[in-house]
């Protein structure tokens, strides 16, 4: 039997690979014990109980980054941190730690050292967060989900997907899927998200070219986002929802994506072959644009930044995309030639070697 500990969290992009590998360690090795670390305040607070994990907590330690209050006490509240995982690591016996970044992650790459048990890393952005940049020097077990990540011993192993995306069959789901959100069962699809909270400009620009799109014989299903300063056009063949609870359907009636470029959702369509125009968020360090350089270099997908996307730009670079099925094809195609949908098993592999399996 084996003790995993499972550590990461804060966001979404941090907390849902890591729950797709303690699914699959779950469902593969039932006799085994997962553990997850995380912070009292992370998203991981709520979704790790949920899904059935037992949640063991540290301070969250945030790295200062100007002189402050905070940074004088830095250096304690860390150490005390570390401190915590390493009593966690002996009390259960721990095997291997897998961290995903955020702020459980750097205090446990640092007690795993020190107690000398095998460490693995997996870095979810193409540009590496500083936990994940910082623990990858001192281990050799350390997987990526983009080519090309620049972060000590990286090996591509792509992204930890929910299963119900990484099974997904698209073409015997289609029918299924329009009809799950009242759309035309023929009318090419445009599916359109800017995550959870919604993306003004990408709403604005859409909702501008939708009348020219669905004239022209396309429907849209639009994931307006729960905050949003704009009201719904109410044209046929335009469906709004708020927020999608089934984006495995959405995923299944897409022909084409409009989207931002975070890494779980750049991996899901490229992994599904559906081809996307991406708009990476405008603010941050920068890392939505390098999520999906690959596959827009492959051609499988388009790229426009957030400030130059408008309505405008819809309808002169997407409708002649969609008016030609054979070349849309062919850019999926491309797309899932980059994209792999079998991320979670690789890096439980990488797991297992790291246990020395």
């Amino acid at each position: 039997m084996t003790t995993y500990l499972l550590a990461g969290g804060g966001t979404a992009g941090h907390v849902n690979p890591l729950l797709a590998v303690a699914d699959e360690l779950r469902a593969t090795e039932p006799e085994s014990t997962i553990l997850v670390l995380g912070t009292a305040e992370g998203l991981e607070a709520r979704l790790v109980p949920e899904r059935g994990y037992e949640l063991l907590t540290i301070a969250r330690v945030p790295f200062p980054r100007r002189p402050n209050a905070a940074a004088v006490t830095f250096v304690p509240r860390y150490l005390g941190a570390v401190k915590r995982v390493r009593e966690i690591i002996t009390a259960n016996s721990v095997d291997v730690v897998v961290g995903f970044g955020g702020y459980a992650s750097a205090p446990a790459y640092r007690a795993a050292r020190q107690t000398k048990t095998p460490y693995v890393i997996h870095e979810a952005n193409a540009k590496p967060g500083m936990a994940n940049a910082s623990g990858a020097r001192n281990t050799p077990f350390v997987g990526v989900a983009f080519e090309g990540t620049k972060i000590a011993h990286a090996r591509f192993v792509g992204m930890p997907l929910r299963s119900e995306i990484a099974t997904l069959d698209r073409a015997a789901t289609r029918a299924e899927a329009r009809a799950y959100f009242g759309l035309e069962a023929d009318r090419p699809t445009i599916l359109v998200t800017g995550g959870s909270q919604g993306a003004r400009q990408i709403n604005r620009a859409v909702a501008d070219a939708a009348p020219a799109l669905i004239a022209a014989g396309n429907q849209i299903l639009h994931v307006w986002g729960q905050r949003t300063e704009i009201e719904d056009p109410e044209i046929e063949h335009y469906s709004i929802i708020p927020y999608c609870d089934r984006m495995d359907l959405a995923l299944a009636a897409a022909d084409l994506a409009i989207s931002r470029s975070g890494a779980a959702t750049a991996s899901e369509l490229t992994g599904l072959g559906i081809p996307a125009v991406y708009v990476p968020y405008p603010h941050g360090n920068g890392e939505q644009r390098f999520n999906v350089a690959g596959v827009v270099e492959a051609g499988g997908a388009m790229l426009v930044e957030d400030a130059q996307l408008t309505g405008h730009w819809l309808i002169h670079n997407v409708l002649p995309l969609l008016e030609k099925p054979e070349s849309l094809a062919a850019m999926g195609e491309r797309a899932a030639a980059v994209g792999v949908l079998d991320g979670t098993q690789r890096t439980v592999r990488l797991v297992h070697e790291a246990l020395g399996r």
